[in-house]
């Protein structure tokens, strides 16, 4: 979930011996049921360590630069920052957020096709040298604004162009014109990037990618430019059997194209797989309908019911996300009398605003639930940080914990609260 609060300093609740988080959850519900019942967030910091630990065991040749627009919690970014990952950032306040991490400038990237001359500007200023480009238009931007850039050609790809039903990124047959142009204006290229979206199931798609970004490094070196870097993009899930789906389709490829003894540095934009599992958000069912099939008949429940809940938080608050074209994942129920054969109906999920808008899942199967009751919905990769633009309703408290056991693993990988993590306080869960 992105960006739940602006707190300069983080409590985390250090969970010993056998508890779990959804014992935090429990507990924390419970404190709701006596008080207002508002939705609230917790953050498991010990999954960003368990999916660091993951990704460098099964791709330890593939640097990881987090997205920042993926989840921009301030806590996310410590974390990933003491962990030696580097970041990619789409607009100025990200890059902002990260320099204010001390994140030095040479592991920044400034992404997106089309970028606002003061975000170029922005990253001039900050010695961040490391931008994308797909275009001849902003590659004059660039050149005007940041001659010291040092550009990544974005290539589109198969699966990209496909999900996205329009081309992001430069074909193979642009790239020479690109390149040739870059050269007249004095505008160095160092690298390739290129994007698998997560939804893709096919990992064979790397092979033309990554022949392409193969003959795009030897037109540059051709022309001249030291081509050094190759960004293999964003499209890693949560999963571990997909990350190493994925690594038996590049390896090879790698070793062909791009060998470890060529000098180039691969890396990849991992997001979702970081955080898909970090950040749980509860809340409250506080109004319900029950909608007959047909629209003239009485509402009764019945097989072919079908339920409206409406819940203490929507899209203008926590499912922002489902505005700017975003999945929100069906969520579990909490319910400690629920049983395994309790009938399910057809639900749909609305936030409290009243607008036509505001719906937060359109269908999905749940028993039925009562006013009072809570959902839970893993948010690892929905936002909540443009909803301050949006409207003014009040973020949910978020409350961090980590595992005795990630805790030992982070202070062996050399992460301590007294240097790499100094924003945060580690207390003894339920003191």
């Amino acid at each position: 979930m992105k960006g739940f609060t602006d707190e300069p300093n983080y409590v985390v609740e250090l969970l010993d011996g056998g508890t779990t988080l959804e014992d935090v959850i429990d507990s924390h519900i419970y404190e709701q049921a006596l008080a207002e019942k508002s939705a609230f967030v917790v953050a498991n910091l010990g999954a960003l360590m368990q999916q660091h630990v993951l990704w460098q065991s099964t791709l330890p040749l593939v640097r990881p630069f987090y997205p920042v627009k993926c989840n921009g919690s301030p806590a996310v970014i410590e974390i990933l920052a003491a962990l030696g990952a580097g970041f990619v950032c789409a607009n100025k306040a990200e890059i902002s957020l990260v320099l204010n991490h001390d994140v030095p400038p040479e592991n920044i990237i400034l992404s997106g096709v089309c970028k606002q001359l003061s975000h170029i500007k922005h990253a001039a200023k900050n010695g961040i040298n490391y931008l994308v480009c797909d275009n001849e238009a902003e590659l004059c931007k660039i050149a005007r604004a940041h001659p010291n850039a040092r550009l990544l050609l974005q290539l589109s790809t198969e699966a990209q162009t496909e999900e996205a039903n329009m081309a992001f990124g430069c074909s193979l047959k642009s790239c020479r014109h690109l390149l040739e142009t870059a050269k007249e204006l004095g505008v160095d290229v160092v690298g390739v990037a290129f994007l698998v979206p997560t939804s893709c199931k096919d990992s064979q798609v790397y092979t033309h990618a990554l022949s392409d970004a193969r003959c795009v490094f030897d037109m540059g070196e051709e022309l001249g430019f030291n081509m050094e870097i190759l960004d293999i993009g964003s499209g890693f899930s949560g999963s571990e059997f997909q990350l190493k789906q994925v690594h038996a389709a590049i390896r090879p490829l790698l070793e062909a194209y791009f060998p470890v003894t060529s000098g180039v540095r691969v890396i990849a934009e991992p997001g979702t797989f970081y955080v898909s599992s970090s950040f749980t958000l509860a809340v409250n069912v506080i109004g319900k309908k029950v909608v007959a099939s047909d629209l003239h008949a009485e509402p009764t429940l019945n097989d072919d019911s079908e339920f409206l809940y409406y819940l203490n938080d929507g899209v203008y608050g926590s499912f922002v996300g489902k505005l700017l074209g975003n999945t929100i994942p069906s969520p579990t129920v909490h319910k400690m009398s629920l049983t395994a054969d309790e009938p399910v109906f057809s639900s749909s999920l609305w936030g409290p605003s009243c607008d036509t808008l505001d719906q937060v899942v359109e269908h999905c199967l749940l028993p039925e639930l009562t006013v009072g009751d809570w959902l839970i919905f893993n948010m690892g990769t929905s936002g909540q940080e443009e909803s301050a633009a949006i409207s003014n309703s009040d973020k949910p408290p978020v409350y961090y914990t980590i595992s005795t056991g990630d805790w030992f693993e982070m202070q062996e990988a050399g992460i301590s609260l007294d240097t790499t993590m100094k924003n945060f306080s580690l207390i003894q869960y339920g003191l």
